[in-house]
């Protein structure tokens, strides 16, 4: 058996789990607070981030999404995620790295760290400046998705791959949240609603968070 230790915030949690479903693998999961520095979860992640992948057969604990993502394409064969040719491959790497990157750090955890960990959570003195300076970045991510789409069946190409997983999974925690402007970008809210259903979304669309209600419109798959 598989588990993950995640957390409900952390696209990069997500975008394991969704994998995990479209790959039709059984999984538990282990809600970690990275925050309170346990011992037992160091010992197996130093670097004391989530995701971390655990398999009891053989034992074995992976850390790091973008480690988890290949293990898991490589080991869970089919349906394939990254791309049949190098070339797909290295274009669904280079998308997986925008929004891992790029997108993260622009408007993930910014959104995030100021209505989660610091209102929510109040692990801090919230900023106002970083959710209109996110507010601003997320228009032009949804601008390069409905370029992307304007071209392919999915981001990445003609198949739904690790790219769409990564962008979903970040903009799933946005949207929680009530900070993505959908009806500005009608052409990125298609593609959205086409990955929000699919089965392997429905468990992220069913989160629940004690205290912390989704938007209206976050289980709706036609918004």
């Amino acid at each position: 058996m598989l588990t993950i230790y995640h957390y409900w915030f952390c696209p990069f949690s997500r975008k394991v789990r969704i994998a995990l479903q479209e790959k039709g693998v059984e999984f538990e999961m282990k809600l970690e607070m990275t925050w309170q520095r346990r011992p037992e979860f160091l010992a197996r992640n130093p670097a004391g981030n989530v995701p971390v992948l655990v398999n009891d057969d053989p034992q074995q604990t992976i850390c790091g999404a973008y480690a988890i993502a290949e293990y898991i394409d490589e080991k869970y064969a089919e349906p394939g995620l990254i791309g049949e040719t190098a070339e797909e491959r290295a274009e669904t790497r280079r998308l997986v790295e925008w929004f891992d990157d790029k997108f993260h750090r622009e408007v993930t955890s910014l959104i995030v760290n100021e209505k989660v960990m610091k209102s929510f959570l109040k692990r801090g003195t919230p900023e106002a400046a970083n959710i209109r300076y996110a507010g601003q970045n997320i228009k032009h991510h949804l601008k390069y998705i409905e370029y992307l789409t304007d071209r392919r069946n999915w981001l990445a190409g003609n198949d739904f791959t690790f790219a769409d997983i990564s962008a979903a999974a970040h903009l799933s925690c946005v949207d929680y949240l009530g900070d993505v402007p959908w009806q500005h970008f009608e052409k990125a809210k298609d593609w959205y609603a086409r990955v929000k259903s699919r089965p392997s979304f429905k468990a992220i669309l069913q989160d629940k968070i004690a205290g912390l209600a989704p938007s209206a419109h976050y289980r709706n798959l036609d918004f």
